[in-house]
């Protein structure tokens, strides 16, 4: 027997007589797979990596220094009391609770009323509450649901938050985009868009929006756009789809209320999640779906979050019970509030927006034509326009060259969009590290931009 033999299994097998299985082929994949919007994160995290003392705008994650694994504990141990306190239940059942499989929509669902009447004004019921496993899945179920054949279609602002062009794609729910304005979606070009599609043969169900601090574009809806968008929905018959990560990381001026506080016709699905809020490592997300359903089944719950539910438990089946007990025991101690509980991160973003607002107008002392920026609120995020392409090719010269990462636009587009454009993401960074990040990627922009 050759070496070649003894090293390959492959060869290995031939000589054992067995038939070599063909190699997959990715064309007779999901389509999905050969989607660039899947691979950015993983370009990202492989670039991240290749160059480990680069300063990262690239990152959305939340701030980590008040993280302490012994909260982990105390949480844990908070809401064991309240299972056992304020339920009432006894050692068994709370043990059943924590170890055992858990109801499909979750154990946090009182809670989370409690947390979106005191931090939201949203009046909520139990019953119409989904827990998920982080708010990927809560997207996932809605796309499901809401997809019947090839003729559905769902809207969002272009840009738009990479995850759910991804989730959109795994379902293959063609996105179709709508432009954003210096104040978030256009809602004039939304009601454009839905007639667009009805009138080539398709059926538009819902509009994804980010209404506060968007990721990636940074930029929030005035109240008079929240009640128009809601007003155009609710007379187009389609749903409002409300992802609200960032909310609470408003850098000064009054938080305006959320799309579902001011609904009035239930045209609102409510996504929210404790990554950003808590930390992402629970996996803790949730989905608010009072729709009713007509033509239920005897028996079933008649609400849109019992659908989703049916959806989950063939997915899923139910959100960590573990990690679910932790974010309960984090809302208990804050008595409901996430506003409360992340005053530190708040004023932390708060800083770092302010710093990065500052050292774009030191290091490009005359914006304009060559380089300009949007000026968000609050939020993790802004935008910057260069003279030149910002491509994946671009980002990796950056990082060799400059030793400064950030996120090209482009990944956040259906379709084209964001060729000259980056996104910066302050969140886990000092205001050293923001100075010296905005000063390599000024070296890398007169480079991009010197004649030679």
């Amino acid at each position: 027997m050759t070496t070649t033999t003894l090293n390959d299994p492959r060869a290995h097998e031939q000589a054992a007589g067995c038939r070599i299985p063909d190699p997959l082929r990715l064309d007779e994949l999901h389509g999905s797979l050969s989607d660039p919007v899947l691979g950015s994160m993983t370009l990202l995290n492989e670039i991240a990596g290749r160059y480990p003392d680069a300063v990262s705008f690239a990152a959305g994650r939340p701030y980590e220094q008040f993280y302490d694994p012994g909260q982990l504990h105390a949480h844990l141990e908070r809401f064991t009391r309240y299972l056992e306190d304020d339920l009432g239940r006894t050692p068994a059942q709370v043990r059943t609770a924590l170890f055992q499989y858990g109801h499909t929509k979750g154990l946090l669902t009182e809670l989370l009323v409690q947390n979106l009447a005191v931090d939201e004004g949203i009046t909520a019921d139990p019953d119409a509450i989904v827990v998920t496993t982080g708010c990927q899945e809560a997207m996932i179920l809605l796309l499901r649901a809401l997809r019947t054949d090839d003729r559905d279609v769902i809207l969002a602002p272009a840009p738009t938050y990479v995850g759910f062009l991804g989730a959109a794609r795994l379902m293959d729910m063609p996105v179709r985009p709508v432009r954003e304005g210096t104040g978030g979606i256009d809602v004039d070009d939304l009601v454009d868009q839905v007639r667009a599609a009805r009138a080539a043969g398709l059926r538009p169900r819902a509009c994804y929006v980010v209404p506060d601090f968007a990721n990636p574009s940074g930029l929030s809806m005035s109240l008079d756009d929240r009640e128009r968008l809601l007003e155009a929905a609710a007379a187009e018959g389609i749903l409002v789809i409300e992802d609200n990560p960032y909310s609470l990381f408003n850098a000064g001026a009054q938080r305006l209320p959320t799309l579902k506080s001011l609904d009035r016709h239930r045209s609102v699905v409510y996504v929210g999640s404790f990554a950003k809020t808590a930390f992402p490592g629970a996996r803790v997300g949730y989905v608010v779906a009072d729709q009713p359903v007509d033509g239920v089944p005897a028996g079933e719950g008649p609400l849109l979050a019992d659908q989703l539910a049916k959806l989950k438990s063939m997915l899923t089946l139910n959100t960590s019970t573990i990690s679910q007990a932790v974010i309960g025991g984090k809302l208990l101690e804050n008595a409901g509030s996430m506003a409360a509980a992340t005053r530190r991160e708040s004023e932390v973003y708060a800083r770092n927006l302010r710093a990065v607002l500052d050292g774009l107008r030191r290091h490009f002392p005359q914006p304009g034509a060559q380089v300009s920026w949007n000026i968000p609120g609050g939020g993790m995020f802004a935008v910057l326009s260069l003279p030149f392409e910002t491509d994946d090719a671009t980002l990796a010269y950056s990082a060799d060259r400059f030793g400064v990462l950030w996120t090209p636009m482009r990944h956040f587009y259906a379709g084209a969009g964001g060729t000259h454009q980056i996104r910066l993401s302050f969140s886990v960074l000092t205001p050293e590290q923001i100075d010296l990040g905005l000063s390599r990627l000024a070296a890398l922009v007169h480079d991009r931009t010197t004649k030679r």
